[in-house]
């Protein structure tokens, strides 16, 4: 099975390892991990005055800050997980993702670190349910 595991290194992030490490059928060695996450763009204006090697920099540390946890997680437990990172909108490039990687499974938590998350389920989570054609497992 090809699980897609979206991440953002919230508490709903660690819930949803949780979740995955509870479940044999989804932990398991046999089936193919991709991790994902995406980095909010810089305003323009920061980016012009650090210059694009910096911004670019800034984006590979945050990314690795949110991965890496996550990755040796994984291989303690027997698992290399692929990583996939981008800059910009992180619900559309989830879903983006799944579709264009023939996915089997979407994993996430419902809300992450956004300030501007819904009541009920968190704003990324929201797009990446409009947006995905893959069956998308959303863990509270």
């Amino acid at each position: 099975m090809k699980i897609l595991l979206a991440v953002d290194g919230s508490a709903y992030t660690k819930k949803m390892l949780a979740y995955v490490a509870a479940h044999d059928e989804l932990f398991a060695a046999s089936n193919e991990f991709t991790l994902v996450t995406a980095q909010t763009p810089l305003p323009p204006r920061a980016r012009a005055a650090v210059g694009a090697d910096i911004a670019n920099q800034y984006y590979a540390d945050e990314a690795t800050k949110v991965t890496g946890p996550v990755v040796k997680f994984l291989k303690r437990h027997g698992i290399d997980a692929k990583v996939v990172t981008k800059v910009g909108a992180a619900g559309e490039f989830i879903a983006k993702t799944a579709n264009a990687g023939k996915f089997d499974l979407v994993m996430m938590g419902s809300h992450g670190h956004s300030a501007l998350g819904n009541l009920v389920m968190g704003s990324v989570a929201t797009q990446v349910l409009a947006q995905c054609k893959v069956p998308v497992l959303l863990v509270r």
